[in-house]
């Protein structure tokens, strides 16, 4: 278990195209479950709407 089991889940925006990623709900469809943080996130993922990389995301507060 990581050591920031109690921080609370962020949110990611993507700053290309405006698709947010929601760490508490993942993306099962992409095969990210629930509760994946944004760090745990592969370095080479891409946003699914348009493609944009991890650097191309900015955390925001919802």
């Amino acid at each position: 278990m990581h050591s920031d089991s109690n921080e609370p889940y962020q949110t990611w925006m993507c700053l290309t195209c405006g698709f947010i990623y929601d760490e508490a709900a993942g993306l099962p469809d992409e095969g990210i479950p629930a509760g994946t943080r944004w760090r745990d996130l592969p370095i080479n993922w891409t946003c699914p709407e348009c493609g944009a990389r991890k650097d191309d995301f900015e955390m925001i507060e919802i």
